[in-house]
């Protein structure tokens, strides 16, 4: 399993080289066995290896642009790369990139070698990874069954699942980097939206977009979450787990779970008390109402169509479930915005008010194991049961404004489980070193 500190490690002491690490992960994607082809959009493979070749260059020449430096990455297909076409997932959208998105121009500056552009639910509209275009990655728990990765960054979850790069950079809306990292068993951080650019990433949603990277431990999504916010990549304070103080929220969002999440979130939290751990568990009633910070879709509802309504004679082309949400934007009302935004206003006052004094909430992060693609796909009614099922719990973070690492919290050998470590906005160090505690203390037991 490739993390940022063993593969900086072997490149420093001359055990691999960045092209050695690229040719294995390109070797990964093209592999027929595998799921490269779906999970991926566009391979760039020979500007890949050319990028490898030049950080193994500098390296031998003294220089290294940071501890990311020669390490494979992928893109989600939303991301402007100067001289690539942009589709995010759709064959409706084509657009020539002038420029790198400040995301990218970050990796690219701190010597990411781009091996690939992601697939996604078209339009980043959907949570199960869908995608009747470029076809659906299946994840890798589970490819007998042929099991949803989640979504929207299907592809960047499997690829990053799979082995084929060392991070792979989402986007998360209502849970579209936690979601597919979750169901394909890897980390995944969504940072508060303002931190990292958002600026050349096809929108889904102006108020609620966020820029963040999957990976393989907590560390690594730090170092990644840094260089993307324009930060020195500083190690995350080692926190121990004794005395950290938990918020474990009551609300119906925790009802209904799978007997498989259920038992491995509550393992998860027997396992932090045990190691000395605080967990309070207390009513949450303003998560009870999150239907109301959703009708209609919400802000990404009334964005969307906004975003898509030049669309309007199009709409056939896109995928159909993804049009059917964008219509339903068409009913919300400038009024129904204004209540948006005076509801969450009273929801970040009254979270914000109940986390003084906790380090993080603690919930899971969907409620179910990934289902069938034959099953989500079997009808309207199911897609769109299950779309609503994965981002049930994931959502609050985004209406709140907030931060959150999803870690994998399931005992070996068992499907993926997601525990999402989350606070306000604006403390994503604090999270992360939180959740790098959470994840340690998971291993040791």
């Amino acid at each position: 399993m490739w993390t940022v500190a063993q593969l900086a490690a072997d490149l420093a002491a001359g055990r691999t080289t960045s092209r050695r690490l690229t040719e294995q992960a390109l070797e990964r994607i093209a592999d027929p066995k595998g799921e490269g082809a779906r999970a991926f959009i566009k391979v760039y493979a020979e500007s890949a290896l050319a990028e490898a070749d030049f950080s193994d260059r500098l390296r031998k020449g003294g220089v290294r642009r940071s501890p990311v430096d020669g390490l494979p990455v992928s893109l989600k297909d939303l991301f402007d790369v100067a001289g690539d076409v942009t589709r995010a997932g759709s064959k409706v959208h084509a657009v020539q990139a002038q420029a790198d998105a400040p995301a990218v121009a970050r990796l690219r500056a701190a010597g990411a070698v781009f091996v690939g552009r992601t697939n996604m639910v078209e339009f980043a509209f959907g949570t199960t990874g869908i995608n009747p275009h470029y076809g659906t990655p299946k994840n890798p728990w589970d490819r007998s069954t042929g099991r949803v990765p989640g979504g929207s960054s299907s592809g960047a979850g499997v690829a990053q699942a799979d082995g084929m790069c060392a991070m792979a950079l989402g986007t998360d809306t209502r849970g579209s980097i936690r979601i597919p990292s979750a169901l394909c068993g890897v980390t995944g951080f969504k940072p508060t939206a303002r931190r990292v650019p958002r600026e050349g990433a096809f929108p889904l949603s102006y108020t609620l977009d966020s820029i963040g990277p999957l990976a393989n431990s907590v560390a690594c999504c730090a170092v990644y979450d840094a260089l993307l916010a324009g930060e020195s990549p500083q190690p995350l304070p080692a926190l121990p787990v004794k005395g950290l103080r938990f918020l474990l929220p009551k609300s119906e969002v925790r009802d209904g779970l799978d007997r498989e999440v259920a038992a491995s979130f509550e393992k998860a939290i027997e396992q932090l008390k045990r190691a000395g751990a605080s967990v309070t568990e207390k009513p949450v009633p303003v998560f009870d109402r999150s239907a109301d910070y959703f009708k209609g879709g919400g802000y990404a509802g009334a964005e969307a169509y906004a975003i898509h309504r030049k669309n309007a004679d199009r709409l056939g082309d896109y995928d159909p479930r993804v049009a059917k949400r964008v219509l339903l934007g068409k009913d919300l009302s400038a009024a129904d915005y204004v209540d948006f935004n005076l509801m969450r206003a009273q929801f970040q006052r009254e979270v914000e008010a109940l986390m003084a004094p906790f380090d993080a909430f603690l919930l899971p992060t969907v409620p179910c194991l990934a289902p069938p693609i034959a099953e989500v796909n079997a009808s309207d009614e199911s897609y769109f049961r299950w779309n609503g099922r994965l981002l049930r719990l994931v959502g609050l973070v985004n209406f709140l404004d907030g931060c959150a690492v999803s870690l994998p919290c399931q005992p070996r050998g068992d499907g993926p489980v997601g525990l999402m470590v989350s606070g306000p906005p604006m403390s994503d160090r604090r999270i992360l070193a939180v959740a790098a505690a959470v994840e340690g203390a998971l291993a040791r037991d």
